[in-house]
């Protein structure tokens, strides 16, 4: 539960990853009702969970696709620290128990890279310059860009078609010239991805979830 100062009535949502109840309130709201009401809220709420996409762990066998190419995640016992692409596997080596770990961290470099790529494009088109280019793990968006310059994104986005993952790009390359969303901010976003943003942002609205489930286990 958490009081919003912009709260006008009780609201109650649900994390699309963890799939825990939120339940927001007004700074003045009355508890003891809006707890009462949430709780009779339980089959709504396990309706919402039933249509989670399913948790997708990081273990072998698992499909995804990482910058428009399709990998199955492969592990075999040996030293080999370094993971590889192999005839469309993903193939680590090493401690069965640090695959997970280490596979994140190599979506991680595979993201910053072809992130970092879609930057400088659509940067040196706008004409602006971008301090930096970083990627986390945020819950609530896919990129963001700062005052200072410095753009950051989602890692997850590098499993999200390359249209996709450009069209973010292009939105916070927009934002070094309008930070803002006004239409002239949404006019250069579409200019400088040469055409309507909208499917991508309608995409990611719909298969977001997925994506932030890849590499959970729960």
């Amino acid at each position: 539960m958490v009081r919003h100062p912009r709260a006008r009535r009780a609201r109650l949502t649900l994390d699309p990853i963890t799939g825990a109840a939120r339940l927001t309130l007004p700074k003045r709201a009355a508890l003891g009702p809006a707890m009462e009401w949430a709780r009779g809220q339980g089959a709504w709420l396990d309706a919402q969970r039933a249509m989670l996409p399913p948790a997708a762990p990081f273990a072998p066998g698992l499909a995804m696709t990482v910058a428009d190419t399709a990998l199955v995640l492969d592990w075999r016992e040996g030293r080999r620290r370094s993971a590889a692409v192999e005839d469309g596997r993903l193939v680590f080596e090493g401690p069965a128990e640090t695959l997970a770990r280490r596979v994140e961290a190599w979506l991680r470099a595979r993201a910053l890279a072809v992130l970092s790529e879609d930057t400088a494009f659509y940067a040196n088109r706008a004409g602006v310059s971008v301090a930096r280019v970083g990627v986390g793990d945020p819950r609530g968006r896919w990129g963001s860009c700062a005052s200072s310059g410095a753009i950051r994104y989602s890692w997850r986005l590098v499993l999200a078609p390359g249209w996709v993952r450009r069209a973010t790009a292009a939105h916070e390359v927009a934002h070094r010239v309008h930070m803002n969303h006004g239409p002239a901010f949404h006019a250069l976003a579409a200019e400088l991805l040469g055409c309507d943003p909208a499917p991508a942002r309608a995409w990611l609205r719909a298969n977001g979830a997925g994506l932030q489930r890849l590499g959970r286990s729960g």
